[in-house]
């Protein structure tokens, strides 16, 4: 009897989320009441806070069902003897899935297009800032790699590197979801994916300026040779 009791209520949380994605993708995040999700689910207002303590919690928890786009694009390992490829990897996982999979297409749509930035969303903003924060730290870990095993040049300014790819990934997701029709994400994605992998490479914009001490290193090193 205990475990149907635990297995029903696992079904009504799921059912609950279920709702939340409906009406969230339909009316936006701050508008919405528990009380409309908590009927479109067919439970009371109640049994939602049963499982979840405001609309914070319930975004929260929709969020871990695909986890927030930035913590969805870097998990690799941090040890990687090939950190491009499990950033590639990622990333075309990533536009094939949200492509593919109907639930990840309707919660990625509701984070970054639905999500007003009001104060009443101000715990929801704070759960993605988390999430912005920890994918880009997993972000600049694998490019950090991809210099010490000598995939990068050496000379790669990191903390330009960084926000510049992470925009290009995420801007292109934005773009879709805006215009599916438009193009095929995981197509488009994949030759994305590779030109910024060729800038990391080869734009000298992407390079570390000269200080005046390391002009002059240079400057003795030529004098020596």
């Amino acid at each position: 009897m205990a475990k149907r009791t635990k297995e029903d209520a696992l079904e009504t949380r799921e059912r609950i989320l279920d709702a939340a994605v409906e009406v969230f993708d339909r009316r936006g995040v701050s508008r919405p009441s528990l009380t409309e999700i908590a009927e479109l689910a067919g439970v009371t207002r109640g049994a939602v806070y049963g499982h979840f303590q405001n609309k914070a919690d319930l975004f929260s928890a929709l969020a871990d069902r695909i986890q927030l786009p930035d913590e969805s694009l870097c998990q690799g390992s941090h040890q990687s003897c090939d950190p491009l490829g499990e950033l590639r990897n990622r990333c075309l996982f990533m536009y094939r899935e949200v492509m593919s999979n109907e639930q990840w297409h309707r919660i990625f749509a509701i984070i970054l297009l639905r999500c007003e930035w009001v104060p009443e969303n101000g715990e929801i903003h704070q759960r993605c800032s988390e999430g912005h924060a920890e994918g880009t730290e997993r972000l600049r870990t694998l490019i950090q790699g991809a210099v010490t095993v000598g995939q990068l040049p050496a000379d790669l300014d990191i903390e330009v590197a960084v926000p510049v790819v992470h925009a290009g990934i995420i801007g292109l997701l934005q773009e879709w979801l805006m215009r599916p029709e438009a193009f095929n994400i995981a197509e488009v994605g994949a030759r994305h994916v590779e030109a910024m992998l060729e800038m990391l490479k080869s734009s000298a914009h992407l390079r570390k300026v000269p200080t005046a001490e390391t002009s002059e290193l240079a400057a003795e090193k030529t004098e020596a040779e």
